[in-house]
């Protein structure tokens, strides 16, 4: 677990006192997935980019509206809903217009972000993880209290695109390398979770890390002494 510097004082729109606002992320094939899960089980409040993503683009939206107003038709599924697949071979060719869609869907995420989490706010809820995959590469660090990594190494995470989600190995290889390296994110976190060995070390380490989330959360505004 490695432990840097914080950005509770940093005037953001997420943060306020005694609720502690975390960032996770992780390369494709580092298991941040799991680590979700396992924070979850452990009373974290997750809001999943993911998640939001997929509710931003449903059908009858503002986003889904400007999808289909911009690539026509053939990006529907036949039950009239936005056939994802269909959009994703269409732009993930042209970078233009893979930047025209998340100039359409990054907003809206957003904005279903930070309702979530004013809502987690208004509960009470003491630490609330946005499970965020691009996070760095979206320069959204500073908006957090808290970053979490969670990385394996190259070769092991490679492994497991291949073998749990049936990637070719060329494909898993070009997924790994269109993202920024995690050796560039690790001096950026607060707290880093190896994903390299068993299930069990894995529980270990995670409780580690909410061992650590939960004693900030007493005494948020002092955390920034820590080393």
């Amino acid at each position: 677990m490695a432990v840097g510097w914080a950005r509770l004082n940093d005037p953001t729109p997420y943060h306020e006192s005694r609720m502690l606002l975390v960032g996770l992320t992780g390369n494709i094939g580092s298991g941040k997935s799991t680590v979700s899960r396992m924070l979850a089980a452990r009373g974290a409040t997750i809001i999943d980019a993911d998640v939001l993503a997929r509710r931003a683009v449903e059908l009858g939206t503002v986003a889904f509206d400007r999808i289909v107003a911009r690539w026509g038709e053939t990006v529907r599924a036949p039950d009239g809903h936005l056939d994802r697949a269909a959009l994703r071979q269409v732009v993930f060719a042209d970078q233009e217009q893979l930047d025209e869609l998340n100039a359409i869907v990054h907003p809206e995420v957003e904005r279903l972000r930070k309702r979530l989490v004013e809502q987690a706010r208004g509960r009470g809820d003491r630490v609330v993880i946005c499970d965020i995959p691009l996070l760095f590469e979206r320069h959204m660090v500073e908006r957090f209290d808290r970053i979490i990594l969670v990385d394996a190494n190259r070769a092991l995470r490679l492994e497991r695109l291949v073998k749990d989600r049936g990637l070719r190995e060329t494909e898993a290889m070009d997924m790994i390398a269109a993202q920024m390296p995690a050796e560039l994110k690790r001096a950026r976190a607060d707290f880093l979770i190896e994903n390299d060995g068993t299930l069990a070390q894995l529980e270990r380490r995670v409780q580690d890390v909410w061992a650590a989330l939960l004693r900030d959360t007493e005494s948020p505004r002092s955390a920034a002494a820590l080393p």
